[in-house]
């Protein structure tokens, strides 16, 4: 048995409280808005975002954040992308050099360009750091659906510790040292889900769909290898994987808010329906910072960009990708 405690009661930090103390973890779930932690004390339940799921008693649902920490062998970050560095910097006052950092939001820093295991690093530079990511709606694993994930780490050792943590007979865990891959691609599809969530939204078809998915890869890897991640990475779990299940489900908020501007609403509207944090917007401008910085073309990225910030016609952009200049797609 380990001590964990995750870190953001969101949706998926309360999912992943929930499996870890279905393994036998001693587990702590902690948030940093009180009034939430007294709610969820009082109704053992996340009825905002996980309606129906019971919270076990054993769970410590708390505020403290030192209490969090201290005594913990790791500490899960399910806070979402934009308070990864506060939340980090906050918990390096009690955090002990041998307890294991485990990240498990997808997204990019604004300013720095960094992912955010670099974040977690910049902040606790003694810790051992892992990601976990891939296909996994809160949701459904809440609800122990089969499920599978990829721990990754440039520590064989620590990365296979989050696997024996978490896997269990319905949560497989696999490992991998392609920690810049897995986030990546974990970052980039929430963008390329606004456009497939756009496409639907209009009322296009099966078949430009998947063409954004494809292309969407294609972009994503593109980018990953420019900054040093393994192609095989973008065929599995964070990369395909990931891609797949965002793109086509309506538990994605990504491809939710999506499918609201392709059908008219503003960027703000679309953001206040969905009513949970949609990452890929606050990851688009990164991403094409990213592009622009390693000289690498990412047309469906640029685009969304310009309609989430420009006021771009939805339709227009995606004509505009269809009619750009003929290219080859394999040639050997």
């Amino acid at each position: 048995m380990a001590a964990v405690s995750v870190l953001g009661a969101g949706s998926w930090g309360t999912a992943l409280a929930i499996l870890l103390n279905n393994n036998g973890h001693e587990v702590a779930l902690w948030s940093i808005i009180e009034d939430e932690v007294n709610l969820l004390n009082d109704t053992r339940e996340n009825k905002s975002k996980l309606p129906g799921i019971h919270i076990p008693d054993e769970i410590n649902i708390t505020n403290n954040l030192k209490e969090a920490i201290l005594g913990k062998d790791m500490l899960v970050m399910a806070v979402p992308s934009k308070f990864v560095r506060n939340t980090a910097n906050l918990m390096k006052e009690y955090v002990t050099k041998d307890q294991i950092i485990v990240n498990v939001a997808k997204g990019l820093e604004d300013d720095s360009l960094y992912t955010l295991a670099d974040v977690i690093n910049d902040e606790m530079p003694d810790n051992p750091v892992a990601v976990l990511s891939g296909p996994s709606h809160a949701e459904e694993v809440s609800r122990n659906i089969p499920t599978t994930c990829v721990a990754g780490s440039k520590d064989h050792d620590v990365a296979k510790k989050v696997q024996d943590i978490f896997m269990n007979s319905d949560f497989r865990v696999y490992t991998s040292s392609d920690v810049i891959g897995i986030e990546m691609g974990g970052a980039l599809k929430n963008v390329i889900a606004l456009a497939a969530g756009i496409s639907d939204g209009i009322g296009f078809g099966d078949n430009t769909k998947a063409a954004i998915m494809t292309r969407g890869i294609t972009e994503i890897s593109r980018l990953g290898v420019a900054m040093g991640a393994e192609t095989q990475t973008f065929a599995g779990l964070s990369g395909i994987g990931d891609l797949i299940v965002t793109c086509t489900s309506m538990h994605s908020r990504n491809r939710r808010a999506g499918i609201l501007i392709g059908k008219g609403y503003s960027l703000q509207e679309a953001l206040d329906e969905v009513k949970m944090v949609v990452e890929g917007v606050y990851t688009a401008k990164a991403a094409l910072d990213l592009s622009e910085k390693y000289k690498v073309e990412m047309p469906i990225i640029r685009e969304v960009n310009e309609v989430l910030f420009k006021g771009k016609d939805t339709k227009k952009a995606v004509e505009d990708l269809m009619i750009r200049d003929k290219k080859i797609e394999y040639k050997k």
